[in-house]
């Protein structure tokens, strides 16, 4: 059975930062894309950032996402700084290779003073 599982997510202060993890089980790691999306209230889902197996990166904002993954222990992460209200949402971890894709449950993120 292949599960993600997020962590990480919580109330924070405008300004301030989370690292968001997700632990990877029942497929091969190493040999996934990974991705984290978000969906705001109001708005569809969007993908955020992503990594590919091979480690190429890519999010919708350098200045405030960083999407990292450790292979050896399943886990991919996406740090976020400088966090704003409307980056208040939930966000969801995702694999894909080729035609299968997972996704896990999320995790909540509120940015408010």
């Amino acid at each position: 059975q292949v599960q993600l599982v997020e962590s990480g997510g919580g109330l924070v202060q405008p300004g301030g930062s989370l690292r968001l993890s997700c632990v990877v089980s029942g497929v091969i790691f190493n040999i996934h894309d990974i991705a984290w999306h978000r969906q705001t209230p109001g708005h569809e889902r969007e993908l955020v950032a992503t990594i590919t197996a091979g480690g190429r990166q890519n999010t919708i904002d350098d200045n405030k996402f960083a999407i990292s993954r450790e292979n050896v222990e399943n886990t991919a992460y996406l740090q976020m700084n400088n966090l704003r209200p409307e980056d208040t949402g939930v966000y969801y971890c995702y694999a894909r290779r080729r035609s299968d894709e997972y996704w896990g449950q999320g995790t909540q993120v509120t940015v408010s003073s």
